[in-house]
C-alpha cells in the first residue's frame, strides 16, 4: 500500500464522501490523500468500533476499511454498517491481503460490495471506485424514480378518492332516476326493482300513467357498465318518464286533445332513428316496453333485444311471452313486431334485465328462465313489494353474494281486477 501515488486519481466536481477504516494511522493518511486529490471528501476512523458511532450521525458514500483490526473486524463492522438504517445506499469496500475464496465469500456474505487487496494498486483503486459510482448513481436514480412513482400514486390515489365520491353521489343521483318504486293504478300495480352492480349502472326501470285505465311500463339495459352507460339512462329517462308528449316519446296527443301513446312497437322503432339522429353515441340498449289496459287486461308489447317478459299467471304457470327482437342503436330503420297478451285479474307481468336470467351460480351455471320460474312460483303467494325482495334474497343465495356481476333490476306489474 505504500507505494500508492497520491495523484492518479482524477478530480471530481461532486465530492463523495468516503470514510476510511484502518488501525494504522500512516495506511489511513495514504488512502485519505489520495481519495482528496481525486475530490473525495475524507474521514478517516482508527477501529471498526469507532467508525460504527460515526456511522450512525453521517450517511457515508464510501466505506473503504481493512478486513484485520482489533475490538472489531472488517467483517463484523460490515455487517453492522449493512444493519444499520439509511435512506441511501453505502457501497463498502474491504481491504485485505486474503485471497482464499471461502474468505472471500465471507465478506460477500455479511455485505460487502468489492475487495483491495493490499498493497493498494492505484489503477484497481480507481477502477473500484468508478463501479462503485455507477451503483450509487443508478441507486439514486432508482430512488427518485421511486419517488416520483409514490407521488404519482399519491395523486391518484387523491384522484381516485374523489372520482369515488363522485361515482357514490352519481349513485343516488341514479337511484332517483326511478321516481317511484311502487304506484297502485287502482285495478292495477307495480313494484320497481333497481340496484346497479358497481357504482352505477347501466339498467332503467319505470312506468308511466297513459290515461285513467292505460298504462306503460319499462325495463332497459344500455350495453357496458360505468359512467357512460349511466349517462344513457339518465338520457333515456327523461325521454321516457314524462307526463306530457313533450317529455315522453311513447306518449301523444288525439285530435280531441285526448292523451294516448303510440304502439309499443312504434315507441322502439322512435327510440332507434333518435339513437342514430340525435343521441349519436357507440351504445345501444334493449327495452322491454307494454302498454296495458287496466280495464280488459290486454297487453300491447315490445321485446328489443330483452329477456323474454315472464307472466306469472294466478293459477301458478308461468309463461314467457316475445320473440327477442332487435337491440336499439345497432342497425338504422330497424322494424319490431308488437306481441299481445292477456292478463285475468291476479296475473302478473315481469319485465326484467338478463343480469337476472344470467347471473352465474358459484360453479358458473347461469339462473335461466328455468331458474327465474323457481323463484317466482316459490313466492308467487307474496306481495308484489315482497316478491320483489324475495327475488334479491333468492338470488343472492344463487349466486354466493349480494355484489352481482351485472346489474339487476325489473318491473312487475300486478292486474288487480274490477274494486
Amino acid at each position: 500500500m505504500n507505494d500508492l501515488a497520491i495523484d492518479t486519481l482524477p478530480r471530481r466536481t461532486a465530492a463523495r464522501h468516503v470514510l476510511v477504516v484502518d488501525d494504522s494511522r500512516a495506511q489511513r493518511r495514504i488512502l485519505a490523500l489520495a481519495l482528496q486529490r481525486g475530490g473525495y471528501r475524507v474521514t478517516e476512523a482508527d477501529s471498526g468500533v469507532s467508525a460504527l458511532a460515526l456511522c450512525r450521525d453521517i450517511a457515508f458514500d464510501f466505506v473503504l476499511s481493512d478486513w484485520m483490526m482489533p475490538e472489531m473486524n472488517g467483517l463484523d463492522f460490515c455487517q453492522a454498517f449493512r444493519a444499520l438504517p439509511r435512506e441511501g445506499y453505502g457501497y463498502f469496500i474491504l481491504l485485505t491481503s486474503k485471497s482464499e475464496k471461502a474468505e472471500i465469500a465471507d465478506g460477500l456474505d455479511c455485505g460487502a460490495d468489492d475487495f483491495l487487496s493490499k498493497p493498494v494498486n492505484p489503477g484497481e483503486l480507481h477502477a473500484r471506485l468508478r463501479a462503485g459510482e455507477r451503483i450509487l448513481s443508478m441507486q439514486a436514480e432508482l430512488v427518485e424514480k421511486n419517488r416520483l412513482v409514490g407521488s404519482t400514486l399519491d395523486e391518484l390515489q387523491k384522484l381516485y378518492d374523489s372520482l369515488d365520491r363522485d361515482l357514490i353521489e352519481a349513485r343516488k343521483l341514479q337511484q332517483t332516476l326511478v321516481r317511484e318504486r311502487f304506484r297502485d293504478f287502482g285495478r292495477g300495480e307495480v313494484s320497481a326493482l333497481l340496484r346497479p352492480s358497481g357504482h352505477v349502472g347501466g339498467d332503467l326501470v319505470g312506468f308511466f300513467e297513459i290515461h285513467q285505465n292505460r298504462i306503460g311500463i319499462y325495463s332497459v339495459d344500455v350495453s357496458g357498465h360505468g359512467v357512460a352507460s349511466a349517462m344513457m339512462t339518465a338520457r333515456l329517462s327523461g325521454l321516457l318518464s314524462g307526463t306530457t308528449p313533450d317529455h315522453n316519446v311513447a306518449l301523444t296527443v288525439s285530435a280531441r286533445g285526448e292523451r294516448n301513446a303510440h304502439p309499443p312497437e312504434v315507441v322502439a322503432a322512435r327510440l332507434n332513428r333518435m339513437m342514430f339522429e340525435d343521441i349519436k353515441v357507440e351504445q345501444y340498449f334493449t327495452l322491454a316496453y307494454a302498454d296495458i289496459d287496466l280495464e280488459t287486461g290486454r297487453v300491447h308489447l315490445v321485446q328489443a333485444g330483452h329477456p323474454h317478459p315472464a307472466i306469472i299467471r294466478a293459477s301458478g304457470a308461468v309463461e314467457y311471452i316475445g320473440d327477442g327482437g332487435m337491440p336499439i342503436g345497432l342497425i338504422p330503420d330497424a322494424t319490431y313486431e308488437r306481441v299481445e297478451a292477456v292478463l285475468s285479474p291476479g296475473d302478473r307481468m315481469f319485465l326484467v334485465s338478463d343480469g337476472v336470467t344470467e347471473c352465474p351460480s358459484p360453479d358458473g351455471i347461469e339462473l335461466g328462465e328455468e331458474g327465474l320460474t323457481r323463484i317466482l312460483l316459490a313466492n308467487k303467494s307474496m306481495s308484489n313489494a315482497a316478491l320483489i325482495e324475495a327475488l334479491i334474497w333468492d338470488l343472492s343465495s344463487y349466486f354466493g353474494g349480494e355484489d352481482f356481476p351485472d346489474d339487476v333490476s325489473g318491473a312487475l306489474f300486478l292486474l288487480k281486477g274490477p274494486p
